[in-house]
């Protein structure tokens, strides 16, 4: 493996088996009574978030105190960032307090690759701008394994506003790696310009695409970072691409429904799918932290240590 983890891109089929596979094997001490284990213990992990997202930074949280490892919690907000504190001024700080990996959010695309050329710790990118949020796409991938087995030629279908979407675009690149067939669903205009170079398939029809899929994600509609009109109306929007129980009616038996979170409930998925057995929106949460203690391991605990 690399010494840090910024794009999903960078993975290779064995570095991302590897990383599943620890996961695995540590789940198993998830439901021990006592989940700590001493492997990272004198290491220090800092959650340097420049965005706000609780899950996320709770999950990296949880995975670093569980291996032992001594985890400093960093918020842009209140901080010297929020008196004009550089990402470099920021980064040689941390530097100087010793800090053995760096798991940085931020608002803009590239800054985790940015940070690696100023630390000497490990990089673990938690989402950068619209670019890639690669633990997200490697605990989906854990997820649909552990519900379906072996990825390879099963087929996967994104639907809803990849356009502002870093899951998908780390899904999509470690989906093909793993062997899967992806397709990004979408109204046309929350579709990058760039899809073309991405390797999967795009269409506009979810009922046409619902009845082959095996995997089902369905992203959030980020209202947040949209200045602009995407689509007429939100009850227009539900209609064409959302997944409500006639939709869910028309995938196969197997196929599971998943979702990054947190959801838009009656918008993009209905409630009663997004409850279903078939759901693994629950598991993705737990799995979070299982995979995130697996790249931890691997980046600081394991033979690149």
């Amino acid at each position: 493996m690399n010494r840090h983890l910024i794009s999903a891109g960078d993975l290779t089929k064995d570095d991302a088996l590897l990383i599943l596979d620890t996961a695995e094997e540590l789940a198993r001490v998830s439901e021990r009574s006592i989940k700590k284990l001493p492997t990272l213990r004198g290491r220090t992990v800092v959650n340097l978030f420049f965005e706000d997202s609780t899950r996320t930074r709770i999950s990296f949280e949880a995975a670093a105190k569980r291996m032992s490892a001594d985890v400093i919690n960093f918020s842009a907000k209140g901080s010297s960032v929020s008196k004009g504190e550089s990402l470099k001024d920021t980064a040689l700080t941390l530097e100087a307090m010793g800090a053995d990996a760096v798991v940085i959010r931020h608002s803009a695309s590239g800054a985790p690759h940015r940070l690696a050329n100023w630390v000497r710790g490990s990089v673990v990118n938690a989402g950068d701008g619209t670019h890639e949020h690669p633990t997200q796409a490697l605990l989906d991938a854990f997820s649909m394994r552990r519900r379906l087995g072996s990825l390879e030629g099963r087929r996967v279908t994104i639907v809803g506003d990849v356009l502002h979407s870093r899951v998908a675009r780390s899904n999509v690149l470690l989906l093909h790696t793993l062997g899967a067939e992806v397709t990004l669903v979408a109204p046309p205009t929350l579709v990058p310009v760039s899809v073309g170079s991405w390797p999967c398939e795009v269409s506009y029809d979810l009922d046409a695409v619902l009845p082959k899929s095996d995997v089902v994600m369905m992203l959030r509609v980020q209202k947040e970072r949209m200045n602009a009109a995407y689509f007429p109306s939100e009850r227009e929007y539900s209609r064409r691409y959302g997944l409500d129980r006639d939709r869910f009616a028309k995938m196969p038996d197997e196929a599971i429904v998943m979702h990054p979170g947190p959801m838009n409930r009656g918008m993009e998925i209905a409630a009663e799918v997004a409850d279903s057995a078939r759901s693994t929106i629950v598991e993705q949460v737990a799995n979070g932290v299982t995979v995130r203690m697996a790249v931890l391991y691997l980046l600081l605990g394991g033979e690149n240590a």
